[in-house]
């Protein structure tokens, strides 16, 4: 029933990966089970025989999702089903779309799904690293045309050695943690964080990661021989008119080259592109117009990429005039938001982000419940990229991708200046509104993030700043040029589009996404000290505007402190029921959030006016004080016997006012003196050390009448060693009874 292919991959440690296919999903073009430890993927990959009309892309779509029966767990939320995507399954879709999608020939245009599920989950392995391997193995036993194949690999340096696809334990100790993405010759995307090292040390682990990918590749050419699929399928997508293509570049080539040259902004330079496309379309034949329209669009937009980029390689000059390693003017302003708890505005050229910061409890923490990770993340950045950013005239339609993913860039990329508790006790939102938008936004809201924090008072490390590098080659000459801080365009017809972010230090996240084939470290390195050269710049332009840190949070911010108190007094603080801790609440306007941590309760009380957090921290303190002998007290009657009465100097602790140490004048009762609910000052003048009961006195606080005589101590008392037992003292003396009289 089932003929069934497998072909191993030995990691090299004792650990295999197992591509299976055959058994599963036979319907689709082509399907693989990748096996990891207990841990499986099932990727299918379908694509349309036929591209529809006038496609000129690749519409490709990569869905990546978890079974929460994978890990033997049920969804949340009412329908227990899975239901949207999770942030964390976009970012490992977008991770294999990227890897993918340059490798598809140039004119194929069908309709591609790659769908990848996790079917089976061992809670110490990542799955993320293992999807872009699973994809296109699944490519690879198809008769898809693919320029692969193609395998992801986590790397990650834990105690200075590489390490292949850790696990979650591992990672949580590496100071540097990557994806990267390669064909057998080329490295095709990198996305990752680290903790300030060097441009030389990430190099160092792309090479450990490709190493370990070309074992991946060749697997996957082997099983592909295995199964029977060197052949792909034929296909015709385009049609295209050699003559209407000569003709275009003709008549259009120096126009554009000059344009290109002009140095006019964004959107004067796309509409004189558009104008001179629109004379060309004008000059044809009326009947002509309609029917070649779609090619002349294809055909000019290629005469355009063409001119930009031999202006780049030949002259070295670029669209707005700049050279390959000049930066854009930069303009930074801080506390732009009056009522925000810290704000910035970063302005590069033409791309501008409005970043604010927000400071909350633990009670803000962002709650994650994923299929193999559950837990809160105290620091949390949004990245928003509203249409009017460039110009477009269309409504907001949610959440993006894209702004996921580049919202997750930027969050790495501070995520390692963050500092901990207890030297951040805070919640922390960073939100990066783009107004402007001419190329690499992502990196704007890594400058304008730092600014803002800073300006909120939040004590980060220190400072970060972000660059995007491009680059412009020409395989048949060799020629290449990278370019700092690109455009729009830039990014757009250019082969790469390289994102570094990074303290003076190092480096704290990095993101590459490759067009071409080629290329090679010497252009990495290049790229890599061009690109410390423009962070170092525009580190220096932050710096001018905010050294450091403010020194405290502004005056409307929100205040938390934190106290530590013994385990045993957890309970006492929160009450029956949360009774105590609500009280607290209600009265004070705090919030309070307690915790056991390491044995110890760590309580942190939240508020935005100092009388909440002293109102608060002084009714805390008070119920897991110790008495103190000598101290004086403010305490509650709570009850009024004959010999004296029972004051609350601590909540939950009373002590004993006897009648005699009310006042110094001898009283034969309480009536009309002390009443129950007064509150009295009191001092604590002894603990019994076995019992621990409190002996209070009011009246060594009053001033002692003129004249007062202490009453002598009796002398005649026999010492304590001296006088009879207790049991002596309290004998019952013997009875005798009187006997009758005897009879004579």
């Amino acid at each position: 029933m089932f003929k069934v292919f497998e072909k191993s991959i030995d990691l090299g440690d004792g650990r295999t990966i197992t591509l299976e296919t055959g058994k599963l999903a036979k319907q689709a073009d082509g399907s693989v089970v990748l096996k990891f430890g207990k841990t499986m993927l099932l990727a299918t990959v379908v694509t349309a025989r036929e591209a529809k009309a006038d496609v000129d892309f690749m519409p490709l779509s990569v869905e990546y999702k978890e079974k929460y029966s994978a890990a033997g767990r049920f969804p949340g939320g009412f329908m227990k089903r899975e239901s949207r995507a999770s942030d964390y399954e976009i970012l490992v879709s977008r991770l294999v779309d990227r890897a993918l999608r340059p490798l598809f020939p140039d004119d194929y245009h069908a309709e591609t799904f790659v769908t990848i599920s996790l079917i089976s989950a061992d809670k110490t392995i990542m799955p993320d690293a293992l999807a872009g391997l699973a994809a296109s193995a699944a490519i690879a036993v198809s008769d898809i045309p693919f320029n692969g194949p193609i395998s992801e690999v986590r790397v990650a340096r834990i105690d200075g050695k590489f390490v292949i696809n850790p696990t979650f334990a591992e990672v949580a100790k590496a100071d540097i943690d990557m994806m990267v993405a390669a064909t057998f010759d080329n490295i095709m995307m990198v996305e990752g964080e680290m903790k300030e090292v060097s441009e030389a040390e990430m190099l160092e682990a792309l090479k450990v990661a490709h190493d370990e990918i070309k074992k991946h590749c060749k697997a996957q050419l082997e099983l592909m021989e295995m199964v029977g699929k060197t052949t792909k399928r034929t296909y015709c997508h385009e049609v295209n008119d050699e003559d209407l293509r000569t003709v275009i570049k003709k008549a259009t080539y120096d126009k554009v080259y000059a344009v290109a040259k002009s140095q006019q902004g964004k959107h004067e330079r796309s509409e004189a592109f558009e104008a001179i496309r629109s004379e060309f379309l004008e000059s044809l034949p009326e009947a002509e117009r309609e029917t070649k329209k779609s090619l002349v669009i294809r055909y000019y937009h290629d005469v355009e990429k063409e001119a930009m980029r031999n202006m780049i390689l030949d002259e070295g000059i670029r669209l707005d005039g700049r050279s390959t390693t000049q930066i854009r003017p930069i303009a930074c302003e801080i506390d732009y938001l009056p009522a925000a708890h810290g704000s910035a505005v970063f302005t590069r050229g033409e791309t501008q982000s409005l970043t604010s910061v927000t400071l909350g409890t633990k009670l803000d923490a962002k709650q994650v419940d994923e299929v193999l990770y559950k837990g809160i993340e105290k620091f949390v950045l949004h990245y928003n990229f509203p249409p009017f950013s460039t110009g477009e005239a269309k409504a907001p339609r949610g959440l993006s991708r894209r702004e996921i993913g580049h919202g997750n860039l930027a969050f790495r990329a501070l995520k390692a200046i963050i500092p901990e508790a207890p030297a951040n006790p805070y919640s922390i939102r960073v939100v990066s509104d783009i107004l402007e938008s001419n190329g690499s936004s992502s990196m704007a809201t890594v400058c304008a993030g730092t600014l803002a924090l800073m300006d909120a008072g939040v004590n980060i490390k220190a400072p970060v700043s972000g660059i995007a590098m491009g680059l412009i080659s020409d395989s048949k000459t060799g020629k290449f040029a990278v370019l700092s801080d690109i455009l729009g365009d830039e990014d757009h017809l250019g082969d790469m589009d390289f994102k570094v972010t990074g303290t003076a230090k190092g480096i704290t996240a990095a993101q590459m996404d490759i067009k071409v084939d080629g290329l090679s470290y010497e252009i990495l390195t290049k790229a890599l000290e061009q690109a410390k050269a423009g962070r170092l710049h525009i580190l220096g332009k932050i710096t001018e505007c905010i050294a450091e840190p403010r020194t405290d949070y502004k005056a409307h911010s929100p205040r938390i402190v934190q106290i530590s108190i013994p385990r045993e007094y957890i309970g006492a603080v929160i009450g029956t029921g949360g009774k105590i801790i609500q009280e607290i609440q209600a009265v004070t306007g705090a919030t309070i959030v307690l915790e056991e941590i390491d044995s110890r309760g760590v309580i942190d009380i939240f508020a935005d006016n100092k009388s909440s957090i002293d109102a608060a921290l002084a009714r805390i303190n008070a119920i897991v004080e110790m008495p103190e002998v000598g101290k004086i007290y403010r305490g509650k009657v709570k009850s009024i016997l004959q010999f004296g009465a029972f004051i609350e100097v601590l909540p939950g602790k009373d002590g004993l006012l006897h009648i005699s140490e009310v006042d110094w004048k001898h009283l034969q009762s309480l009536d009309g003196i002390i009443k129950e609910g007064d509150e009295l000052e009191v001092k604590l003048i002894d603990i019994d050390k076995k019992t621990g009961k409190m002996k209070l006195s009011r009246k060594v606080l009053l001033p002692k009448p003129e004249g007062y005589v202490e009453r002598p101590e009796r002398t005649d008392r026999p010492e304590r060693s001296d006088r009879p037992e207790r049991s002596e003292r309290h004998e019952k003396p013997e009875i005798h009874k009187r006997q009758p009289p005897q009879s004579e």
